[in-house]
């Protein structure tokens, strides 16, 4: 081997191993909350950054919107499934947090989070058992049901545990996906909750999902009333029936200046974040962009390669749920597209304003559900220097769902 060839190894070697080195120690000064000199460019991609400035700006004025509402706050933890997020939340004035699994039930009141509530029937044994076991060790554990066999069989698994459990009626309110009749149908269920001796009738809920994105504030406000109108007749039945409810709950990113003198508490999870989806469907000072709250999250990715122009290759791709409708952070006419799994493409036509190759670029995602669920952790930023991290949780596998 020549000593050139040997020279250019022990180099190559020896980056290799700082580099490996430097992860090394990141992963555990994570560990130990010791972010001194950590910036953007020290970071593993992609990955998600948290502006921790617009972050706090979306929490609180959340928080001090449902104050000035009237609105309880139980924010949905499926948007960031961080049982820190939901601390800080619960630290604003939030009453609890919002599921849409038993696997985020469980994490979220295995932390101490109390206040929570199960907006998906528990249907089945595995399910029901599981639900049963929590409100056992967490009384103010609340889940859902939308059916009668379903009032009966968790009535019957409550008993076989001597446990109390707090339930609330599901009604239908657009999605066709779950909800029972709103009216005398719904009045039945609930006479049918409250007649059991091993459940809490605690009152009525109902999302409507199809509000939350409807574009115009005018035209969500109608979507919403007309949705959620059966469940606000229903309580007024259940009223006249003796039955008190003291739950009604639903409403969203979209509607949270909407709902409030109709519903009790409010679910919105999206707002601390924020996406392209909903940051299009125009605000109530009909503003195109819905400004109410910015968009703090951002998937931060790298220039893998620079070969044409007009063209480059980062390193997210279909496994960071990379999509189309993201869009890039300070270039609104750069066009994001898939190549595989992990290759995302970037296109633009400014000559002036190229990228090169090792570039750092941050993306707003389009969904924030299905991308939050594919990354272990946010790390949390002001300007370029990382000053904490959350472990995002629960989110796969069989005991997670």
């Amino acid at each position: 081997m020549s000593t050139r060839r040997a020279f250019f190894i022990n180099t190559l070697t020896s980056a290799s191993a700082l580099a490996a080195a430097k992860a090394a120690n990141i992963e555990s000064r994570i560990g130990k909350k010791d972010w001194r000199g950590i910036t953007r460019e020290d970071l593993p991609t992609p990955c998600m950054i948290l502006d921790a400035d617009l972050f706090e700006k979306n929490l609180n004025h959340m928080a001090a919107s449902c104050k000035q509402f009237g609105l309880n706050f139980r924010g949905h933890v499926k948007i960031h499934k961080s049982v820190d997020i939901a601390k800080r939340q619960v630290g604003l004035g939030a009453i609890g947090v919002t599921v849409a699994t038993e696997a985020e039930a469980e994490l979220m009141s295995g932390s101490g989070v109390k206040g929570v509530l199960l907006t998906r029937q528990p249907a089945g044994k595995e399910k029901t058992m599981r639900v049963v076991a929590l409100a056992k060790r967490d009384p103010s554990f609340i889940t859902i049901v939308d059916d009668p066999w379903m009032v009966d069989q968790l009535d019957e698994a409550a008993a076989a545990t001597r446990t109390r459990v707090n339930v609330v009626v599901d009604i239908f309110a657009g999605l066709q996906r779950a909800g029972i009749e709103p009216g005398p149908k719904a009045l039945a269920l609930a006479r049918r909750v409250s007649g059991k001796k091993n459940l809490n009738f605690k009152g009525l809920m109902a999302y409507s999902g199809i509000a939350s994105h409807t574009k115009g504030w005018e035209a969500r406000k109608d979507r919403s009333m007309k949705d959620i109108g059966g469940m606000l007749q229903t309580a007024e039945l259940c009223k006249k029936a003796g039955l008190p409810v003291e739950i009604k709950s639903g409403g969203s990113t979209g509607t949270y200046n909407i709902d409030g003198g109709h519903l009790t508490e409010l679910q919105a999870g999206s707002y601390m974040f924020m996406d392209t989806g909903y940051i299009k469907i125009g605000s109530k000072a009909g503003n195109a962009i819905y400004d109410d709250f910015a968009q703090s999250l951002t998937i931060l990715t790298t220039i893998i390669v620079r070969k044409h122009g007009g063209l480059a290759t980062i390193d997210a791709g279909l496994k960071a749920m990379l999509k189309p409708t993201d869009t890039v952070k300070g270039r609104p006419d750069v066009v994001i597209e898939n190549q595989g799994a992990e290759y995302g493409i970037l296109k633009w036509k400014d000559g002036d304003r190229d990228y090169k190759l090792g570039d750092k670029v941050e993306l707003y995602t389009t969904h924030l559900d299905m991308t939050t669920n594919v990354y272990d952790r946010y790390y949390l930023a002001k300007g370029d220097q990382i000053i904490d991290a959350y472990p995002v949780m629960g989110r796969s596998g069989a005991a997670q769902r």
